[in-house]
């Protein structure tokens, strides 16, 4: 039997083979693992031009139509989670080429979104660094309990980051284009409107999905509604917030501090403004960056795989 070429893509920490047993489909697959980010779509092209396979760790690289196209051995791509706006998946169906996807029960992107809340919200990155630098005690941090914490987006990775947030003794309010003033009650989450959840938030975290209607959503007029001395957190997705107009507000302390894991272009360029804004707390987009999560990632795409050679194909987006 001919074995069926796999990519795994984006490997960066380099640990596919350690979160998954490859050795069970030996016989039947012939497995390459890429560790670097490959930008350029004609590098891409001749890097992924003979696999059958393609495994996506959630949208590091992007499946548009005019890759899809030059692509004549695909037969199968397997995101990690189960929705991935960087597919065409349109292109997809007109090749016939199955789409699946991986379980994603965990709580990690909810976990860093509520780090970064405290190192943002305490001054701890200033407190990190000038510890490093010999000094001590050098900022005064601030308290969470009794301030009001604005959640846009009340889903899944949202209603996690409210119950950490009623917890700590917040005020929790929220707002999305399709959020019910009853499903916010049921959560102890005090529904608002779009102006009143820049206005209130002492900490404004993102957690709806990028879309038409949420590209650049978050403008200078919406930054401008906030408190000078508040904290904006994005661990959704970059180019919900429109960066021009994000660097403009740190810059000018329109708004007190920006804690970003997601940016409009990934991975950030080395020499890009935001590295050296001071107010400004950068993650390398880890929120589902977790061993509890690659574990279903790629145990996910081991499955899939099995039950498409099977001619079963499980967990299908298209």
């Amino acid at each position: 039997m001919k074995k069926i070429k796999v990519a795994v893509l984006d490997d960066y920490q380099n640990i596919a083979h350690k979160f998954a047993n490859w050795n069970s489909l030996e016989n039947q697959i012939e497995l390459s693992v890429i560790n670097k980010y490959i930008g350029a779509d004609t590098d891409l092209i001749d890097k992924l031009i003979d696999f059958e396979v393609l495994c996506l760790m959630r949208e590091r690289t992007p499946l548009p139509e005019k890759l899809i196209s030059k692509l004549p051995n695909l037969k199968l791509v397997i995101t990690s989670g189960m929705w991935n706006a960087s597919i065409d998946l349109e292109a997809l169906k007109k090749r016939n080429i199955v789409c699946c996807g991986t379980d994603t029960k965990v709580h990690s992107t909810a976990e860093l979104t509520w780090a970064l809340i405290m190192v943002g919200w305490r001054g701890l990155q200033t407190e990190f660094d000038n510890m490093k630098n010999g000094n001590w005690q050098t900022t005064v941090g601030r308290g969470l309990k009794g301030r009001t914490i604005g959640i846009f987006g009340l889903g899944k990775q949202g209603l996690q980051v409210a119950n950490f947030a009623n917890a700590f003794g917040m005020n929790v309010i929220a707002w999305s284009h399709n959020l019910k003033k009853e499903d916010c009650e049921k959560v102890n989450v005090k529904h608002v409107s779009s102006s009143q959840l820049f206005e209130l938030s002492d900490i404004l975290t993102i957690h709806t999905k990028l879309s038409d209607r949420t590209t650049g959503f978050i403008d200078k007029q919406k930054l401008s509604l906030m408190k000078k001395d508040s904290l904006l957190v994005n661990t959704s997705r970059g180019p919900i917030i429109k960066e021009d107009d994000l660097i403009y507000a740190l810059k000018n302390k329109v708004i007190g501090c920006a804690a970003l894991d997601v940016f409009d272009i990934e991975p950030l360029p080395k020499n890009h403004e935001l590295r050296n804004i001071n107010n400004a707390i950068l993650t390398p987009h880890i929120g589902y960056v977790s061993q509890e999560a690659y574990e279903l990632f790629f145990d996910g795409y081991i499955m899939a795989i099995k039950a498409f050679l099977d001619s079963k194909p499980i967990n299908q987006i298209i």
